[in-house]
Protein backbone atom coordinates (compact mmCIF):
# COMPACT_ATOMS: atom_id res chain seq x y z
CA UNK A 1 0.00 0.00 0.00
CA UNK A 2 1.28 3.15 -0.90
CA UNK A 3 1.78 5.79 1.93
CA UNK A 4 0.32 9.57 1.13
CA UNK A 5 3.48 12.30 0.58
CA UNK A 6 3.53 14.75 2.43
CA UNK A 7 2.23 17.15 -0.78
CA UNK A 8 -0.65 14.86 -0.77
CA UNK A 9 -0.91 15.16 3.01
CA UNK A 10 -1.25 18.57 3.18
CA UNK A 11 -3.64 18.99 -0.23
CA UNK A 12 -6.18 16.75 1.48
CA UNK A 13 -5.89 19.40 4.45
CA UNK A 14 -6.56 21.87 2.05
CA UNK A 15 -9.45 19.96 0.26
CA UNK A 16 -11.45 19.29 3.25
CA UNK A 17 -11.07 23.31 4.37
CA UNK A 18 -11.98 24.40 1.08
CA UNK A 19 -15.28 21.84 0.96
CA UNK A 20 -16.36 23.36 4.40
CA UNK A 21 -16.38 26.63 2.98
CA UNK A 22 -13.53 27.74 5.57
CA UNK A 23 -10.72 28.48 3.01
CA UNK A 24 -8.73 30.89 4.02
CA UNK A 25 -7.01 33.22 1.44
CA UNK A 26 -4.94 36.22 1.64
CA UNK A 27 -6.46 39.92 0.18
CA UNK A 28 -4.33 43.26 -0.08
CA UNK A 29 -6.24 45.90 1.91
CA UNK A 30 -8.08 47.90 -0.94
CA UNK A 31 -7.34 51.92 0.00
CA UNK A 32 -10.00 52.70 -2.64
CA UNK A 33 -13.20 51.06 -0.30
CA UNK A 34 -14.66 52.78 2.60
CA UNK A 35 -12.46 51.18 5.65
CA UNK A 36 -14.87 48.59 8.08
CA UNK A 37 -12.03 45.81 8.69
CA UNK A 38 -8.82 47.53 10.00
CA UNK A 39 -8.41 48.07 13.66
CA UNK A 40 -6.62 51.45 12.75
CA UNK A 41 -9.46 52.60 14.64
CA UNK A 42 -8.05 55.98 15.04
CA UNK A 43 -6.64 56.34 11.68
CA UNK A 44 -2.75 56.25 13.46
CA UNK A 45 -1.58 53.77 10.80
CA UNK A 46 -2.51 56.31 8.10
CA UNK A 47 -1.67 59.43 9.41
CA UNK A 48 0.54 61.29 7.82
CA UNK A 49 1.34 63.50 11.09
CA UNK A 50 2.17 60.00 12.61
CA UNK A 51 4.36 59.18 10.00
CA UNK A 52 6.38 62.31 10.14
CA UNK A 53 6.87 62.26 14.18
CA UNK A 54 8.29 58.66 13.23
CA UNK A 55 10.88 59.93 10.92
CA UNK A 56 11.79 62.97 13.04
CA UNK A 57 12.08 60.29 16.06
CA UNK A 58 13.92 58.07 13.74
CA UNK A 59 16.39 60.73 13.02
CA UNK A 60 17.35 62.16 16.33
CA UNK A 61 17.55 58.43 17.93
CA UNK A 62 20.48 57.41 14.34
CA UNK A 63 22.54 60.71 15.50
CA UNK A 64 23.90 59.10 18.67
CA UNK A 65 26.35 56.94 18.03
CA UNK A 66 25.22 54.01 19.70
CA UNK A 67 21.85 53.75 18.14
CA UNK A 68 21.97 54.37 14.32
CA UNK A 69 21.85 50.60 13.26
CA UNK A 70 18.65 49.57 11.23
CA UNK A 71 18.67 45.75 13.19
CA UNK A 72 18.36 45.37 16.60
CA UNK A 73 20.97 42.47 15.90
CA UNK A 74 19.78 39.91 18.24
CA UNK A 75 17.65 39.02 21.58
CA UNK A 76 17.36 41.42 24.07
CA UNK A 77 19.17 39.31 26.46
CA UNK A 78 22.39 39.24 24.05
CA UNK A 79 23.03 42.26 21.49
CA UNK A 80 19.46 43.37 21.32
CA UNK A 81 19.10 45.56 23.99
CA UNK A 82 19.43 49.64 24.06
CA UNK A 83 18.98 51.95 26.52
CA UNK A 84 16.22 53.80 24.55
CA UNK A 85 14.50 50.37 24.54
CA UNK A 86 14.91 50.80 28.61
CA UNK A 87 13.78 54.88 28.58
CA UNK A 88 10.60 53.20 26.48
CA UNK A 89 9.28 51.08 28.93
CA UNK A 90 10.11 53.06 31.36
CA UNK A 91 7.18 55.46 28.96
CA UNK A 92 5.12 52.51 29.01
CA UNK A 93 4.56 52.14 32.41
CA UNK A 94 4.41 55.75 32.82
CA UNK A 95 1.49 55.79 30.29
CA UNK A 96 -0.42 52.90 31.49
CA UNK A 97 -0.19 53.65 35.20
CA UNK A 98 1.91 50.53 35.95
CA UNK A 99 5.06 49.38 37.58
CA UNK A 100 7.30 48.38 35.28
CA UNK A 101 6.49 47.03 31.48
CA UNK A 102 8.27 44.56 28.89
CA UNK A 103 8.12 44.96 25.60
CA UNK A 104 7.08 42.47 23.42
CA UNK A 105 7.69 42.25 19.19
CA UNK A 106 3.67 41.02 18.98
CA UNK A 107 0.80 40.72 21.05
CA UNK A 108 0.84 36.98 20.36
CA UNK A 109 4.06 36.77 21.58
CA UNK A 110 2.95 38.31 24.43
CA UNK A 111 0.76 35.95 25.65
CA UNK A 112 2.29 33.48 24.47
CA UNK A 113 5.14 34.08 27.42
CA UNK A 114 2.62 34.80 30.02
CA UNK A 115 0.74 31.85 29.87
CA UNK A 116 3.60 29.53 28.92
CA UNK A 117 5.65 31.21 31.87
CA UNK A 118 3.14 31.95 34.75
CA UNK A 119 1.41 29.36 35.90
CA UNK A 120 3.07 25.63 36.79
CA UNK A 121 2.03 22.37 36.22
CA UNK A 122 -0.09 21.93 39.05
CA UNK A 123 -1.66 25.78 38.78
CA UNK A 124 -5.01 26.48 36.88
CA UNK A 125 -5.47 28.60 34.11
CA UNK A 126 -9.70 29.89 34.35
CA UNK A 127 -10.29 31.82 30.67
CA UNK A 128 -13.10 33.18 28.69
CA UNK A 129 -14.29 31.57 26.76
CA UNK A 130 -13.59 34.25 23.80
CA UNK A 131 -10.15 34.52 25.12
CA UNK A 132 -7.90 35.30 22.17
CA UNK A 133 -5.85 32.03 20.55
CA UNK A 134 -2.77 33.68 21.79
CA UNK A 135 -3.73 32.55 25.01
CA UNK A 136 -4.76 29.38 24.43
CA UNK A 137 -1.65 28.56 23.05
CA UNK A 138 0.35 29.44 25.64
CA UNK A 139 -1.33 27.60 28.13
CA UNK A 140 -0.63 24.41 25.90
CA UNK A 141 2.84 25.24 26.28
CA UNK A 142 2.99 25.69 30.19
CA UNK A 143 1.00 21.93 30.37
CA UNK A 144 -1.04 23.34 33.09
CA UNK A 145 -4.76 22.71 34.20
CA UNK A 146 -7.14 25.32 32.24
CA UNK A 147 -11.09 25.71 32.49
CA UNK A 148 -12.73 28.05 30.31
CA UNK A 149 -15.34 29.97 31.87
CA UNK A 150 -18.82 31.01 29.91
CA UNK A 151 -18.34 34.42 28.25
CA UNK A 152 -18.73 36.86 30.95
CA UNK A 153 -20.28 35.07 33.40
CA UNK A 154 -19.13 35.76 36.35
CA UNK A 155 -21.04 33.22 38.12
CA UNK A 156 -19.80 30.49 36.34
CA UNK A 157 -16.11 32.07 36.89
CA UNK A 158 -16.83 31.80 40.55
CA UNK A 159 -17.55 28.23 40.44
CA UNK A 160 -14.51 27.00 38.78
CA UNK A 161 -12.94 29.31 41.35
CA UNK A 162 -14.30 27.89 44.12
CA UNK A 163 -13.24 23.98 42.64
CA UNK A 164 -9.47 24.81 41.78
CA UNK A 165 -6.73 24.54 44.12
CA UNK A 166 -3.04 26.04 44.52
CA UNK A 167 -2.66 28.88 41.93
CA UNK A 168 -5.10 30.30 40.41
CA UNK A 169 -4.58 32.48 37.32
CA UNK A 170 -7.86 34.45 35.83
CA UNK A 171 -7.51 35.79 32.18
CA UNK A 172 -10.18 37.97 30.43
CA UNK A 173 -9.76 40.78 27.60
CA UNK A 174 -11.29 44.45 28.46
CA UNK A 175 -12.85 43.96 25.05
CA UNK A 176 -13.58 40.93 23.06
CA UNK A 177 -11.97 40.92 19.57
CA UNK A 178 -14.81 39.12 18.00
CA UNK A 179 -17.80 40.71 19.74
CA UNK A 180 -16.67 44.19 20.92
CA UNK A 181 -18.17 43.26 24.24
CA UNK A 182 -16.95 43.44 27.96
CA UNK A 183 -16.88 42.05 31.10
CA UNK A 184 -17.60 43.99 34.23
CA UNK A 185 -14.07 44.46 35.27
CA UNK A 186 -14.95 45.80 38.93
CA UNK A 187 -16.81 42.71 39.58
CA UNK A 188 -14.39 40.32 37.66
CA UNK A 189 -11.26 42.19 39.87
CA UNK A 190 -13.28 41.73 42.97
CA UNK A 191 -14.08 37.98 42.21
CA UNK A 192 -9.85 37.39 41.79
CA UNK A 193 -8.92 39.08 44.94
CA UNK A 194 -11.86 37.17 47.25
CA UNK A 195 -10.68 34.01 46.02
CA UNK A 196 -6.79 34.79 45.93
CA UNK A 197 -6.47 34.65 42.13
CA UNK A 198 -3.90 36.43 39.94
CA UNK A 199 -6.38 38.68 37.28
CA UNK A 200 -4.69 39.17 33.37
CA UNK A 201 -6.23 41.50 31.55
CA UNK A 202 -5.60 41.80 27.50
CA UNK A 203 -6.75 45.61 26.36
CA UNK A 204 -5.51 45.09 23.05
CA UNK A 205 -8.75 46.84 21.86
CA UNK A 206 -9.21 49.10 24.18
CA UNK A 207 -5.71 50.41 24.51
CA UNK A 208 -5.80 53.56 22.73
CA UNK A 209 -9.62 53.82 22.58
CA UNK A 210 -10.70 54.31 26.08
CA UNK A 211 -9.21 55.76 29.69
CA UNK A 212 -7.30 59.19 29.95
CA UNK A 213 -4.89 59.37 26.44
CA UNK A 214 -6.05 55.95 25.53
CA UNK A 215 -4.21 54.06 28.22
CA UNK A 216 -7.14 51.29 28.66
CA UNK A 217 -10.22 50.23 29.85
CA UNK A 218 -8.19 49.21 33.67
CA UNK A 219 -7.01 52.63 34.15
CA UNK A 220 -9.98 54.24 33.22
CA UNK A 221 -12.04 52.25 35.57
CA UNK A 222 -9.50 52.89 38.40
CA UNK A 223 -8.86 49.50 38.16
CA UNK A 224 -5.27 49.11 36.70
CA UNK A 225 -3.01 48.61 40.28
CA UNK A 226 -5.43 45.58 41.16
CA UNK A 227 -4.74 43.59 38.14
CA UNK A 228 -1.51 41.39 38.09
CA UNK A 229 -0.96 41.87 34.09
CA UNK A 230 -2.46 44.09 31.52
CA UNK A 231 -1.01 43.70 27.51
CA UNK A 232 -1.51 46.02 25.28
CA UNK A 233 -0.51 46.25 21.44
CA UNK A 234 0.72 48.68 19.68
CA UNK A 235 -0.34 47.40 16.20
CA UNK A 236 -4.25 48.20 16.64
CA UNK A 237 -5.50 51.75 17.31
CA UNK A 238 -1.83 53.05 18.28
CA UNK A 239 -0.97 52.07 14.94
CA UNK A 240 2.38 50.81 14.95
CA UNK A 241 3.78 47.62 16.17
CA UNK A 242 4.66 45.40 18.69
CA UNK A 243 3.20 45.26 22.41
CA UNK A 244 3.85 45.57 25.92
CA UNK A 245 2.89 43.59 29.25
CA UNK A 246 2.44 46.21 32.25
CA UNK A 247 2.78 44.87 35.87
CA UNK A 248 5.45 44.92 38.81
CA UNK A 249 9.11 44.52 38.87
CA UNK A 250 9.02 41.14 39.92
CA UNK A 251 6.39 40.30 37.37
CA UNK A 252 8.70 42.18 34.00
CA UNK A 253 11.87 40.44 36.10
CA UNK A 254 9.68 36.71 35.80
CA UNK A 255 9.30 37.41 32.43
CA UNK A 256 12.78 38.14 31.27
CA UNK A 257 14.07 34.98 32.70
CA UNK A 258 11.42 32.60 32.57
CA UNK A 259 9.57 33.12 28.81
CA UNK A 260 10.68 31.57 26.00
CA UNK A 261 9.32 33.51 23.14
CA UNK A 262 10.81 36.32 25.00
CA UNK A 263 14.07 34.79 25.44
CA UNK A 264 14.63 33.64 22.17
CA UNK A 265 13.44 36.36 19.81
CA UNK A 266 14.94 38.70 18.21
CA UNK A 267 14.64 42.03 20.08
CA UNK A 268 12.63 44.67 17.76
CA UNK A 269 14.53 47.16 15.81
CA UNK A 270 14.97 50.83 17.30
CA UNK A 271 13.26 52.04 14.40
CA UNK A 272 9.80 50.34 15.54
CA UNK A 273 10.46 51.59 19.83
CA UNK A 274 10.48 55.13 18.29
CA UNK A 275 6.93 54.61 16.47
CA UNK A 276 5.73 53.29 19.32
CA UNK A 277 6.99 56.53 21.60
CA UNK A 278 5.45 58.45 18.67
CA UNK A 279 2.60 56.76 18.52
CA UNK A 280 2.17 57.14 22.50
CA UNK A 281 2.59 61.19 22.56
CA UNK A 282 -0.25 61.22 19.46
CA UNK A 283 -2.31 59.19 21.20
CA UNK A 284 -1.93 62.06 24.16
CA UNK A 285 -3.11 64.34 21.51
CA UNK A 286 -6.22 62.56 20.08
CA UNK A 287 -9.02 62.85 22.46
CA UNK A 288 -10.80 64.71 19.47
CA UNK A 289 -10.44 61.26 17.25
CA UNK A 290 -11.94 59.22 20.22
CA UNK A 291 -14.94 61.53 20.80
CA UNK A 292 -15.60 61.38 17.03
CA UNK A 293 -15.22 57.06 17.23
CA UNK A 294 -17.58 57.19 20.12
CA UNK A 295 -20.23 59.63 18.02
CA UNK A 296 -19.96 57.14 15.17
CA UNK A 297 -20.14 53.88 17.09
CA UNK A 298 -23.62 55.48 18.52
CA UNK A 299 -24.71 56.26 15.44
CA UNK A 300 -24.26 53.02 13.84
CA UNK A 301 -25.85 51.78 17.08
CA UNK A 302 -28.99 53.98 16.14
CA UNK A 303 -29.22 53.25 12.70
CA UNK A 304 -28.32 49.22 12.62
CA UNK A 305 -31.37 49.25 15.10
CA UNK A 306 -33.36 50.87 13.06
CA UNK A 307 -32.99 48.26 9.89
CA UNK A 308 -33.88 44.92 9.17
CA UNK A 309 -30.19 44.39 10.99
CA UNK A 310 -31.69 44.52 14.71
CA UNK A 311 -32.00 41.26 15.32
CA UNK A 312 -28.69 40.18 14.05
CA UNK A 313 -26.64 42.39 16.10
CA UNK A 314 -24.39 41.24 18.84
CA UNK A 315 -24.59 43.65 21.81
CA UNK A 316 -21.26 46.00 21.73
CA UNK A 317 -20.52 49.79 22.72
CA UNK A 318 -16.75 49.47 21.61
CA UNK A 319 -15.73 50.31 17.58
CA UNK A 320 -15.95 46.26 17.03
CA UNK A 321 -19.75 45.44 15.70
CA UNK A 322 -20.96 41.95 14.54
CA UNK A 323 -23.85 41.29 12.29
CA UNK A 324 -24.57 37.65 12.76
CA UNK A 325 -24.88 35.58 9.33
CA UNK A 326 -24.98 31.83 10.28
CA UNK A 327 -22.81 29.96 7.64
CA UNK A 328 -19.86 30.03 5.95
CA UNK A 329 -21.28 30.47 2.64
CA UNK A 330 -23.80 33.02 3.60
CA UNK A 331 -21.74 35.26 5.44
CA UNK A 332 -18.93 35.44 2.20
CA UNK A 333 -21.86 36.14 -0.15
CA UNK A 334 -23.15 39.54 2.02
CA UNK A 335 -19.39 40.59 2.42
CA UNK A 336 -19.21 40.17 -1.43
CA UNK A 337 -21.95 42.08 -1.57
CA UNK A 338 -20.58 45.03 0.39
CA UNK A 339 -16.79 44.69 -1.28
CA UNK A 340 -18.57 45.35 -4.92
CA UNK A 341 -20.78 47.80 -3.10
CA UNK A 342 -17.09 49.69 -2.28
CA UNK A 343 -17.50 48.68 1.25
CA UNK A 344 -14.44 47.35 2.68
CA UNK A 345 -16.31 44.66 5.48
CA UNK A 346 -14.70 41.30 6.06
CA UNK A 347 -16.21 37.63 7.19
CA UNK A 348 -15.23 35.90 10.23
CA UNK A 349 -15.96 32.36 9.66
CA UNK A 350 -16.04 28.92 11.61
CA UNK A 351 -13.54 27.85 12.84
CA UNK A 352 -12.50 31.18 14.12
CA UNK A 353 -15.91 31.57 15.80
CA UNK A 354 -18.76 28.65 16.66
CA UNK A 355 -20.73 27.30 13.61
CA UNK A 356 -23.73 29.56 13.37
CA UNK A 357 -22.58 32.55 14.90
CA UNK A 358 -20.10 33.83 11.45
CA UNK A 359 -20.58 37.14 11.30
CA UNK A 360 -19.43 40.13 9.41
CA UNK A 361 -16.87 42.26 11.80
CA UNK A 362 -17.58 45.51 10.84
CA UNK A 363 -14.92 47.94 12.31
CA UNK A 364 -15.62 51.60 13.26
CA UNK A 365 -13.16 54.20 12.94
CA UNK A 366 -12.80 57.76 13.73
CA UNK A 367 -12.40 58.30 9.88
CA UNK A 368 -15.66 56.77 8.56
CA UNK A 369 -18.83 59.02 7.73
CA UNK A 370 -22.08 58.79 8.83
CA UNK A 371 -23.02 58.59 4.51
CA UNK A 372 -20.33 55.67 4.66
CA UNK A 373 -22.30 53.82 7.76
CA UNK A 374 -25.57 54.25 5.75
CA UNK A 375 -24.34 52.66 2.67
CA UNK A 376 -23.06 49.85 4.55
CA UNK A 377 -26.25 49.04 6.43
CA UNK A 378 -27.96 49.16 2.72
CA UNK A 379 -25.59 47.01 1.17
CA UNK A 380 -25.88 44.44 4.10
CA UNK A 381 -29.85 44.67 4.33
CA UNK A 382 -29.80 44.59 0.57
CA UNK A 383 -27.51 41.85 0.88
CA UNK A 384 -29.63 39.43 2.81
CA UNK A 385 -32.29 40.06 1.13
CA UNK A 386 -31.02 39.19 -2.41
CA UNK A 387 -29.97 35.36 -2.20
Amino acid sequence: MNTPGPEEILSQRLRKRFNENSFRTLRPADFSKADFSSNDYLGFARSGKLADMCTEAWARVQSKEETRFIGSGGSRLLSGDSTYAHFLEDVIAEFFGSESALIFNSGYTANLSLFSALPSRSGTVIYDDYIHASVRDGIRMSGCRAWSFRHNDLAHLEDLLVKSQGEKWVVAESVYSMDGDSPDLKKLVELCEYYNAALIIDEAHSGGVQGEYGSGACKQAGLSERVFARLFTFGKAFGVHGAAVCGSHTLVNYLINFARPFIYSTALPLHDLTAIRSSLKLSEEADHLRNDLNRLVDYFRIAANASTLKSRLILSDSPIQGIVIPGNQEVRRVAEACQSAGLDARPVLSPTVKAGTERLRIILHSYNTTSEIDRLIAAVSSGLVDK
